[in-house]
């Protein structure tokens, strides 16, 4: 009987190596991958080049963005509630628009689903970042790099990987390479996804 045992589990554990290895599941979608980046900013190309002209941000830097956070989806709406082309949140990117603009509250979700709206409010975001919390920074690349990750994790967090004090933290980010800034990111930005996020929008920057 154990004989029996022993020859049955040796035929179990062969009939198991034998077995092709298992491919590991695929990753979802992302926006990314679901639209081209091309096919997205020409989609949208009315709105964003009237935007880019208005605030003085780089078109193609905003069809990336859009390519990115919604695959120029309008009516995409992620589980924090960021809505639109550019998924704007109303309490926090929202809100600083207006407030910055002179007005009250924050925009509606009604007003983040037009995409004219969400993107004109989603480059305006943009040029407050690049005229007031990242002022200084000398390198176009360099800057675009710094929009990018502060557009999705904040201005604050990036800065503070470089010093508490906000002119230092710009002198030390001018002193830098673009390359050398990219990679500091890689390596030190507290938030797993902006190492990524930035690839993905450099990435789609590229082919548009």
């Amino acid at each position: 009987m154990k004989t029996r045992s022993l020859m049955l589990c040796a035929l179990l554990l062969a009939g198991c190596a034998s077995e092709p290895p298992r491919q590991p599941p695929s990753q979802p979608n992302t926006p990314l991958t679901q639209a081209p980046p091309k096919k997205v900013s020409h989609a949208w190309s009315l709105f964003t080049e009237d935007a880019a002209s208005h605030y003085g941000v780089d078109e193609r830097l905003i069809s990336a963005i859009i390519s990115v956070e919604s695959g120029g989806d309008p009516a995409a709406v992620s589980r924090s509630n960021a809505i639109g082309l550019m998924q704007i949140k109303a309490s926090t990117a929202g809100r600083e628009v207006y407030r910055a603009q002179g007005k009250r509250g924050q925009p509606s979700s009604k007003e983040l689903r037009d995409p004219a709206r969400n993107i004109d409010i989603g480059v305006a975001y943009i040029r407050i970042l690049q005229s007031q919390q990242l002022a200084g920074i000398r390198n176009p690349e360099t800057l675009r790099y710094a929009t990018i990750v502060s557009y999705a994790n904040g201005a604050g967090a990036l800065l503070r990987t470089f010093s508490s004090d906000r002119d230092r933290a710009i002198a030390m980010i001018n002193a830098m390479t673009p390359d050398e800034f990219y990679q500091h990111v890689q390596n030190k930005h507290p938030a797993a996804q902006a190492p990524r996020y930035l690839w993905k929008v450099n990435t789609a920057y590229r082919t548009i």
